[in-house]
């Protein structure tokens, strides 16, 4: 076989290749709920198809956020230079919430979806391309208005941890080959956790502490209606005959 007629098969097979969860996500041991570690209150990705299907599979209670850099990036590479500026413009105006003056949850989600709504009737006709990258997987953009305020411009992208991606290529590079997968997630995890050490920019009231835990309780650990018993009702003791 010649270079390209290999070239051409070897495209093809990529081309067929299904991305999805690997299977041994699905076997993953079933720890007794004491020695499980809570899962987290949000997740942020991009818009890879194996990673949103990994976190709906392990992470099921948790709330994603999609990376809104990431998803500008993508919305706005469908645009034409001579309307990039703009249409960037009033891409992150959408999500500015400063001037609205609601509290985090349903409601503030709610008008930023309108908003969303607005945008792609305004840009459908000249960009619907754009138009349609931004609804793709529109509810994850707004999971991070559900947290406290304090906290928007922190967690609705992925920079934290996109920038201790290279400092473990560079730790990678030193060591060669890891001799098996437990090595290479205790790398990964150092890296992370001494990176967490130096993050900035989180500001924790008693008030955000309160409405996480409440979050928590109400995501992670909901109470079943199977569990609540109704009251007892008090019964007025019958009349007597007069």
């Amino acid at each position: 076989m010649g270079h390209r007629h290999r070239r051409q098969a070897l495209l093809h097979r990529a081309r067929g290749r299904r991305i999805g969860v690997p299977r041994r996500l699905g076997r993953l041991p079933q720890r007794p709920p004491q020695a499980r570690p809570h899962p987290p209150l949000l997740v942020i990705s991009d818009g890879g198809a194996g990673l949103i299907s990994a976190c709906e599979l392990v992470l099921g209670c948790s709330l994603r956020q999609r990376c809104l850099i990431h998803k500008c990036r993508n919305v706005t590479s469908k645009v034409s230079r001579h309307d990039l500026a703009e249409f960037k413009k009033e891409f992150w105006e959408i999500f500015d919430t400063t001037e609205l003056g609601l509290p985090p949850g349903q409601r503030l989600v709610e008008t930023v979806q309108r908003r969303i709504d607005a945008f792609a009737a305004k840009g459908e006709k000249t960009y619907p391309a754009a138009v349609k990258s931004l609804l793709t997987d529109r509810s994850s953009l707004t999971s991070y208005l559900r947290f406290p305020v304090e906290h928007h411009k922190r967690i609705r992208h992925s920079n934290f941890i996109e920038r201790t991606f290279g400092e473990t290529r560079r730790r990678v590079k030193v060591i060669g080959r890891f001799p098996g997968e437990a090595s290479c997630v205790s790398l990964a995890f150092a890296v992370l956790d001494r990176a967490a050490t130096g993050w900035r920019g989180f500001t924790t009231t008693p008030a955000a502490l309160r409405q996480l835990e409440g979050m928590r309780r109400d995501l992670l650990n909901p109470v079943s209606a199977d569990v609540i018993q109704p009251a007892p009702q008090d019964h007025e003791p019958p009349a007597e005959a007069a």
